[in-house]
């Protein structure tokens, strides 16, 4: 094939090998790396050849993500504090669950959240791969047990332990995106106000605040904080200490918050809502997190 129209036949699968590597790997910077790699080995193939130029780009983006999975696992174990996924933000008023665009999207926004991004990370690089294969985007038991070298019943058993954890630790949520919204604004409403009282009444009993600042941002908690006495007195403690801007965003998949100071995106905030209230919060300050991030305002 033409290299341009081979160019151009791999743009109209993008977005789509972007939400998998995401999913796999949590980050778009490594996202990104795997797609260029998959992009590499495009160019080198028989496109002729291929039955299904879309089946295999995703076998082939989900190979070399799996690959980059073991590294990665590496570098989080002696990260400093929680990891969290690199967020990927969109404007306010997006449809389009980030990191898709309308015509890829694959599965519900439930699958991207960072909530979700959080829990996928204890499992091994195996179960992660089969599991977002399998129930994320319906790829097939034979087609995977290609990908990870194992047999297709043992592919059945990493999907199923996968499955076990997301259904233990998956987050209590409403998938009701007004009452989401409702929460996310009452918030930052009081937040910005400064009324310990008031934001205690928007977060649940149990809720849970990860930080990171992969210990770059000084008065960034460490460790999780539990709690919305303890969480809500943090956060007023933070927003009087800084003259930071927040407003809304779409955050992976979600309303979520974008804070900005000094003409540059310095946190994101993503939320998970049950039943009118926020039941966990991952705040990302990490600047090597935010970079890709546009200013809005």
């Amino acid at each position: 094939m033409d290299p341009g129209k081979t160019a151009a036949e791999f743009e109209r699968h993008r977005g789509h090998l972007i939400a998998v590597a995401y999913r796999m790997l949590g980050t778009l910077a490594d996202a990104e790396d795997a797609v260029q790699e998959t992009y590499l080995r495009f160019a080198r193939a028989d496109v002729r050849a291929l039955r299904d130029v879309r089946a295999w780009l995703t076998t082939t983006v989900a190979r070399i993500s799996l690959d980059q999975l073991g590294s990665a696992r590496a570098r989080r174990e002696a990260y400093v504090g929680p990891w969290l996924p690199e967020p990927a933000v969109t404007a306010a008023g997006s449809s389009a669950g980030p990191p898709l665009g309308p015509e890829d999207r694959v599965t519900l926004d439930e699958s991207v959240s960072m909530a979700m991004l959080v829990l996928l990370e204890a499992l091994s690089p195996a179960e992660r791969t089969a599991f977002v294969l399998h129930d994320v985007l319906g790829v097939p038991y034979e087609e995977i047990a290609g990908i990870v070298g194992r047999s297709e019943a043992a592919c059945r058993q990493l999907v199923a332990r996968a499955r076990a954890h997301v259904r233990d630790g998956a987050p209590r949520f409403t998938p009701d995106r007004r009452q989401h919204a409702s929460a996310v604004a009452a918030f930052l409403q009081a937040c910005t106000s400064g009324n310990v009282a008031d934001l205690v009444t928007v977060l649940d009993p149990g809720v849970v605040l990860r930080s990171d600042g992969g210990g770059q941002v000084a008065g960034v908690a460490r460790h999780p904080v539990t709690g919305a006495d303890k969480v809500a007195r943090l956060l007023i403690g933070v927003a009087a200490r800084n003259d930071a801007v927040g407003h809304g965003g779409v955050v992976n998949g979600s309303p979520g918050l974008i804070f900005e100071a000094e003409r540059a995106v310095v946190g994101v905030m993503g939320f998970t809502v049950a039943n009118g209230r926020i039941t966990e919060i991952d705040f990302v300050v990490n600047p090597d997190k935010l970079r890709r991030i546009a200013r809005t305002k």
